[in-house]
């Protein structure tokens, strides 16, 4: 058996810290949150956190980055655990959707929270376009393939269909949030991928 490396504390202080940070910015937003409740949380003493990040701005693109790692790593399992394209991308959407209703519909998307809550800083909203971009890039590559094995239509490109799948879902998630229901995400699905999207 190879030998692995062990993570270093501070790496594993760090992804806590991101982690902490990613839930406690989607409940409470970027500005309601503090960084003393953060690092409270993870056990870090104050005069520490500027061995992990260089300030709270550096720390937001930070677990806006992690955030996006995580998505991205949701919809790869989701496509590993599936026998098609959009068999994957309904089970992507399912999870997403089991975890909001876990969370009794508090939180939602993070990029898409911040991204209406940030406006005097561009290097989060740089953080976060970069973060959007990666989310569309990756359902585009599904749909993609999906328009590959025939199962959605072909006259309209992937990466089109991802923007309005993403933009839907987006606005979808905002209503759940409302209506502390997941019957907004359910047909945007429905009506997209059973409806729009079919060949």
């Amino acid at each position: 058996m190879p030998f692995m490396a062990r993570p270093r504390a501070s790496d594993e202080t760090r992804r806590k810290l991101l982690e902490e940070g990613m839930e406690a910015f989607l409940k409470q937003g970027y500005h309601g949150t503090g960084l003393k409740e953060v690092l409270d949380r993870v056990r870090v003493p104050k005069g520490s956190f500027y061995n992990y990040f260089e300030s709270k701005e550096a720390f937001g693109t930070a677990t806006i980055e992690h955030y996006a790692d995580c998505v991205a790593a949701k919809l790869a399992a989701a496509m590993d655990s599936a026998p098609d394209p959009l068999g994957g991308l309904r089970g992507f959407f399912e999870r997403e959707m089991r975890a909001f209703e876990a969370a009794d519909f508090v939180g939602g998307c993070l990029v898409g929270n911040l991204g209406a809550e940030i406006e005097g800083s561009p290097i989060i909203r740089e953080a976060l376009s970069i973060a959007a971009k990666r989310y569309r890039d990756g359902i585009a590559e599904v749909l993609r393939q999906a328009q590959e094995a025939g199962q959605l239509r072909r006259d309209i490109s992937a990466d089109e269909l991802a923007a309005l799948l993403v933009d839907a879902w987006e606005g979808a998630v905002i209503r759940m949030k409302i209506e502390r229901s997941l019957l907004p995400l359910q047909s945007c699905l429905a009506r997209l991928l059973d409806g729009f999207f079919k060949p």
